[in-house]
């Protein structure tokens, strides 16, 4: 069984991202409904956290709700909104004990009005704290981020505030909702499929990307230092060889 000693902690990924699958198959095995499976991911959260608030990890990146998501059956969605609510209400005093600070990203104005209150507020508490930032991607698109990206950009040159030769990489950066957050280093897809989903296209051009087999709520601290440990093991070189390094 690994632990956090088999880490090298001169060597962490300063962020990484989750693609947290595998909820609804969970639940299924079990002859219970999906929302048993979101109920169950809600611990593997609470436990991801936890690892990487031990571990020193500085972002932390949840896909927690897709765009496409908004897809799902009514009933499903409804259930998500509800734990969604109720998680927020009883994780914000842990987070703040722990010195956690929330960013969402995504459209949220799509969100319900009860949770988009409860988001402003744990945002408002949190929004001072210097550990751990938790990123929780809420009715999130890459797409729609790289979109919207663009029609801010495209406004500013109309306007004549930027010009067109002046549009480079940093220049959207700056308008992604992940502005300011360096971009993962690792990310991590449970339940054995091999997708990106739309999830932080632009961010993760040089992230290693880590698949497990394992369904998002049996994901915990060891799943989590397993995957560390074999991004400890890959050689980035970003375009170089190994003898430029």
């Amino acid at each position: 069984m690994v632990s956090v000693k088999d880490i090298d902690k001169s060597r962490l990924p300063k962020h990484v991202a989750i693609i947290m699958d595998g909820n609804g198959r969970w639940a299924r095995e079990r002859g219970m409904p999906r929302a048993y499976g979101h109920q169950n991911g809600a611990k593997a959260v609470r436990a991801t956290i936890e690892i990487a608030v031990e571990l020193g990890i500085e972002y932390l990146t949840l896909y927690a709700f897709s765009t496409e998501n908004w897809n799902r059956p009514k009933l499903e969605i409804e259930s998500l909104m509800s734990l969604l609510v109720s998680t927020i209400d009883s994780e914000s005093k842990s987070l703040i004990e722990n010195n956690i600070r929330i960013k969402i990203i995504g459209d949220t104005s799509t969100l319900p009005q009860s949770v988009q209150k409860k988001l402003n507020k744990v945002l408002e508490q949190t929004q001072h704290l210097t550990g751990l930032t938790l990123i929780v991607a809420l009715s999130y698109s890459s797409k729609w981020e790289i979109t919207e990206a663009t029609k801010i950009i495209a406004q500013q040159c109309l306007e004549g505030k930027v010009k067109a030769t002046e549009i480079n990489q940093e220049l959207l950066n700056q308008h992604l909702t992940t502005a300011g957050i360096p971009d993962p280093e690792l990310l991590i897809r449970t339940s054995g499929e091999f997708r990106i989903s739309n999830f932080l296209l632009w961010q993760i051009a040089y992230s290693e990307l880590y698949f497990t087999k394992t369904l998002w709520p049996d994901f915990n601290k060891a799943s989590f230092i397993e995957a560390i440990i074999d991004f400890q093991q890959r050689e980035r070189r970003f375009g170089k060889t190994s003898e430029q390094l």
